[in-house]
Parts: C-alpha cells; structure tokens; sequence
C-alpha cells in the first residue's frame, strides 16, 4: 500500500485534518481542546484513520501546524522569563521604538513586554558594532544572577546583548555557563533566534521565543510520546510561519518560527492552485473560526517578510503590537472569524471581534453554554448555515439560541428585528476584510482590480461572494476541500530553512564580492545542514533576498536577487533591482542617492509539490437542486427561496446560477446574485460576476 500522508491544523475554534493516499482525499473537522489541544488532534486522527480506513503503521508522514505560540503570547500564558542584556540596556524592550503609533489617543495603551522590569537583569559586557570586545563578559557577575532567576522562579532565559548579531561570543559563553550552573533552565541567544541589526525587534523576537518554548517543548514532546505509544512510527514536521516544513527537533529550539504556521499552509495552498491555473494575481481569503487572513499572491508568489506583529492592541495600528522578526509570509490578519463575538459600542455601532467565542464555550448556537452573538450565529439565522446539515449532520445547532444571542447583543439595542440585526453583523464583518484588504494593498503598492480571490477555510466561502462585490473582483474560486484548505496546502510544502546576515555593504566602488561570497557560503551551508535532516537526498532550490535602502534612510526594503556567487558587477545589478522594486512600492525613484545593503537572507528548499496545468472542463450543464431553502437577501434585506445544492453531486461542467447555497461538510459556499458559479475540471467551485 502507498503510504498516505496526513495534515493536522490546530486553530482557535476546530483543529482540522486532511490525508492524502493513493490519489484518495479525506478531511475531518473536530472542535479545538484548548486545555489540552493534543487530545483532539489524538481524535480527530482516530476518525479520520477510521474514515479511510487506515492503521497507524500505514501512515508515512504527519505534518503539522499549530497556533499554541500565538495564543500563549496573546493570552500570557507562557512560561515565566527572564531576560539578560547588556548592562544600562534592559529597558530597551519596554522604550521600544518611543513614538506614539496612536497620536491622538492620551489613553493609548502600549503592548506589555513578555519579561516585566523585575526580571530584565544587567550583565556587564559590550560588543560594538563591528564585532570588536569593548568590555570583556564578567562571567562571575552572570554566574550571581542564578539564584536570583532560582528565586524568582524563572524556568527560561533569553540573552540579548548589544550587537551580537555581529559577534555571538558573549551570548555563547553566556549560554554555556548557564547550563553548566541551571542546566533545567531554557536559553534562547538573540543571536541564534535573530541575528540581525536593532536589539529591540531582536530581543522582542528572543524573549517571545523564550516565552513560548516550554510550552510548545512540552506539548511537543507529549504528542510525539502520545503517537509513539499508539504505534505511530512515521516522522512529523511542522510547518513555519514562512510556509517550509521543519523537524521537531527545530520546532523545539525555534518555536517562534511556528507563530503563523496555519495561516502559511492556506498561502500555500492559494498558490498552488493559482500556479494550476495560470493565474498571476491573487487574493488569498482564509477565514475561519477566529480571525481571517488574505495574502496577496504575485506571478505565482506569496510576498515574504522578516517581521510582524502579535497581539496588536489597536486593529490594523502598526507598533501596537510585539515585534518578532522572523521569516513569514507575508499577509494580514484580522479578528473577523466564525466565532467572532458582535457586540453595539457606544457610538451605536456593530463592532465584530477580535474577541472570539472559540471552542470552549463556542457561538451559542452550538449548544455548548455560549451567550455571545457570532458572526457563525448571525450565518445560520440568515439561512447560510443550513442547521441540519452543519459538519455532515454530525453537529446540530439550535437556531433559536442564535436569535436570542443577537436579539440581546444587538437587536435590542439598536430596535433591529432578528434578521437585520443579523445581516448587519455579516455586513460589517465583511467590510472589514475588505479594508483590511485595500489598505494591505495599498501598503504594498499593489492593486486589487482583475485579481481572482481563492477562499477556503471552514467561513470563507459563505463571504466570498460579497467580499468579491466590495472589491470589485469578479471571479471567486473555491477549492476542493475548502473547508480544510490550510491543511491541504501543508501536504503541498517544501521542506525549507531561512537563514539571515547583517552585513553592511554599500554598492560602490569598494563592493566587496569576495567576503560576500565567503559569507553567503556559510550561509548555504548552515541552512543545508537542516534541511538535510528531513530531505537528505531531494534537489534543493536557493532563493536570495537583500534588505536595501538608499543611504540615510532609517528603514529598508526586501528585495529579491539572484541566486549564485557575485561578481564585479553584481553592485550595479543589486542597486538596479532595488530602484524598481522602490519605484514599485513609492511611485518614484530618488536620484542620485547611493543604495547600501543591511542584511543579506537565503531560503533553502526542496522542489515543492508538481503543477499539474488544470485541464479545460466539459460541455456545461446546469446542476439539479437538492432542495431550496430560504435565506436572508444581503441586498433586500428579505427572505427569498433559493436553491441548495450538495457539493459531493456537482460534476465538472455543471452550472449554478445564484442566487444559490453548495453544501458539504466542512464548509458553504454561498453564490449571491450578482455571480454564476460552475465546476471546473478539478472540482473547485469557480465563481464568476455576471
């Protein structure tokens, strides 16, 4: 038998999973057990084990994503830390970047750092920026700190000293002597976990990873114990935040890396299928339970960054957040999922999230004791969550419990009937995915118009449709098990590693090539001698960025460059692809100003899966109906009887005209009156404005 490969996604509401094997494809939904998330994910395996009939033995490969860092940082509850920097500087994570991200606000609140001012220790020592020792570590004064972290009860270490990035020494020595004396204790070096230019990003990136690597160590340990007992003996990766697979060795030391591991698979995934079908430009919308993601997608290419924020204090306001440089892709992300909790606030306004309902107690019509009103509840109270056949049937939910919960959270108090109140929840949450989405554009000097959106995700092809008509796309493509989409698109990544350099270059006449060269080798080697651990033999591909700027300016652009060693020209072809991918960004190109390089990064890959080119469908025939339904008109306002179709009975070619409901287990897709919907030849649900 060919072994089959299965997917696990944890997120806040459902942990999905999907498996692959010999050409079959099987899905599962179960709810997320946020109090010990590895019981669902053990459940979950079980069911859909059962489903294809599969045993523990017959599995080859288990990838898996995991949002457990994210919530322990926006929620507090990782592990207590404490973080040494250079003496006068342990402040420096709490100054921040001293300025004011929400001017006018006198009550503006500032993100708490993870290590609070009692826990920020002093070690003598210093290091310039050119990597000279200023000042010798005074190894005794570090070795004195230990009772103090005994004391203070501190189970983990960051080390943040003052340009290590350009000389590790310290932090090394510093490590080494830590485990010599505490070897229980948890050590993150910032020049390990970021080595990179601007001690606050770079010790905001350490003590976040400090924070949550207890946690997501012993979590991971506990799965991998769990599975091995049940006779599982394939290998598992995890997928990063910047879309490759990772052992569980380097999950363990870099759990960081895990933060946006969820909504990197669904990236993953949009790009596969807009490779298939030749498109260029698109929208990539993930929503599910708890917040929505979009991710735009160029010339086959999701956009990576280095930095991010977690747990923003103030929607969309850059620097309300924690800073953590790490690779990602890059997308935005906004709390407007299933379960996200509309309320009325002062102004007479419907606000909808970033509070979630999550799994526990979950929106209130799931019957699980949850009172609040969520975008899933406004859903079924307009029709667009038929309850019967939520999840396949095997979940009921109670419409009544949902007209309760928006009567008492909105209806009351704005004088709405149930349905309008409920079609202003679904109204405003979708316009915020659509200003996230036109403000992460623009942001990126990219343009929303004759792009395609791809929805997946077990909300977003019920908001497709209308996110569609607020941006003016025309065409909506929903895949083949949608509803599971970012665990489909794990089984698609590369087994992959980043690695990063600060070294200062200006491309002038004194361009150095040949150091670069030295250093851009070390770099190969480094990332190869960890993606050899999961791929020893597959070819691997070499993808280059720089950070550049033009010199006096305080920030930089990513810029892609070509693979390969430099040369003597290599300064004028470097300047040359900063200046457009500048003009691109900006609208205009500065003169006459020298370009320098900060930083220099590389990902290391194996071949991702094979594109396969989508084959043209046959003849079209329209789709016979289910049953009909009614549901709520977001135009109207007013009940209309409209078609439901199952998903399973559609065949390539058949044709939906909307306004219209597709029906399967994990998700709906709602087709609005303005789109036509038909089956493509891979089974995806193709949208299109008419």
């Amino acid at each position: 038998m060919i072994a089959a490969r299965l997917a696990v996604d944890i997120g806040g509401t459902f942990t999905d999973f999907a498996l692959e094997v010999g050409g079959r494809r099987f899905s599962r939904k179960v709810l997320t057990t946020p109090s010990a998330p590895e019981q669902g994910v053990l459940a979950g395996i079980d069911m859909i084990l059962a489903d294809a009939a599969l045993r523990p033995s017959d599995l080859g490969l288990i990838i898996h994503g995991t949002t457990l860092a994210t919530n322990a940082i926006i929620e507090r509850k990782g592990a207590r830390t404490a973080l040494l920097a250079t003496r006068g500087f342990r402040d420096s994570i709490e100054m921040a970047y001293e300025h004011r991200f929400e001017q006018y606000d006198i009550f503006m609140d500032k993100p708490a750092p993870l290590v609070p001012r009692n826990l920020r220790l002093s070690v003598p020592e210093r290091i310039d920026a050119t990597g000279r020792i200023i000042e010798p570590l005074d190894e005794q004064a570090l070795a004195d700190l230990v009772p103090v972290l005994r004391a203070e009860g501190v189970i983990s270490v960051a080390l943040g000293y003052l340009h290590s990035y350009a000389n590790p020494v310290h932090e090394i020595r510093s490590r080494d002597i830590l485990k010599e004396i505490a070897p229980d204790l948890a050590v993150t070096m910032s020049s390990e976990v970021c080595p990179e230019m601007r001690e606050y990003e770079r010790w905001s990136t350490a003590c976040a990873n400090a924070y949550v690597q207890p946690v997501m160590d012993r979590y991971l340990k506990l799965l991998d114990d769990e599975l091995t007992e049940r006779g599982f003996t394939c290998p598992i990766f995890l997928i990063t935040s910047a879309g490759g697979l990772t052992t569980v060795e380097i999950a363990r030391r870099f759990p960081i890396r895990l933060v946006e591991s969820g909504p990197a698979g669904g990236a993953i995934l949009a790009t596969h299928i807009a490779q298939e079908r030749g498109h260029d430009h698109i929208v990539s919308f993930d929503m599910g339970g708890t917040t929505a993601k979009i991710c735009l997608i160029d010339n086959g290419q999701p956009h990576f960054s280095r930095s991010f924020e977690v747990a923003r204090q103030y929607r969309f306001l850059k620097g309300s957040g924690i800073p953590i440089r790490i690779p990602v892709i890059e997308m935005v992300e906004i709390g407007a999922g299933g379960g996200s909790i509309a309320d009325v606030d002062s102004l007479a306004r419907i606000q909808v999230g970033p509070a979630s309902a999550g799994s526990e107690p979950g929106p209130a019509c799931y019957g699980l004791g949850g009172l609040n009103c969520t975008v899933t509840d406004a859903n079924v109270l307009l029709g667009r969550i038929q309850v019967d056949r939520f999840a396949g049937g095997k979940m009921r939910l109670d419409p009544q419990a949902s007209a309760s919960a928006i009567a008492n959270s909105v209806g009351r108090t704005l004088n709405l009937d149930a349905a309008s109140a409920a079609l202003g929840v679904t109204e405003v949450v979708e316009e915020n995915m659509a200003n996230a989405a036109r403000v992460h554009a623009v942001e990126r000097g990219r343009e929303l118009t004759n792009r395609i959106i791809i929805a997946f995700g077990g909300a977003a092809p019920i908001h497709a449709a209308r996110l569609a008509e607020k941006l003016d796309i025309t065409t909506v493509i929903v895949p083949t098990g949608a509803g599971v989409g970012s665990a489909f698109g794990f089984l698609l990544a590369p087994i992959a590693y980043e690695v990063v350099r600060t070294r200062y270059t200006h491309l002038d006449a004194g361009f150095d090539f040949a150091s670069l060269n030295k250093l851009r080798a070390g770099m190969r080697s480094e990332a190869e001698a960890v993606v050899r651990l999961g791929a020893p033999d597959s070819p691997l591909i070499e993808g280059w960025t720089a950070n550049m700027r033009y010199r006096g300016q305080g920030h930089e652009l990513t810029v892609t460059i070509p693979a390969g060693e430099l040369s003597t020209t290599s300064a004028a072809e470097l300047e040359q692809l900063f200046i457009v991918d500048y003009a691109q960004q900006f609208g205009r190109r500065i003169p006459d100003l020298d370009v320098e390089v900060l930083s220099w990064s590389l990902r290391l890959a194996t071949v991702g899966a094979p594109i396969e080119r989508c084959p043209p469908p046959p003849p079209d025939h329209v789709a016979k109906p289910a049953s009909h339904v009614d549901v709520i008109d977001p135009l109207t306002g007013k009940p209309e009887l409209i078609a439901l179709y199952n998903r399973s009975a559609l065949t390539p070619g058949s044709t939906i005209a909307g306004p219209a409901l597709i029906v399967e287990d994990e998700t709906t897709t709602l087709v609005t009156k303005s789109f036509t919907a038909r089956i493509d030849a891979l089974g995806s649900v193709v949208m299109t404005r008419t």
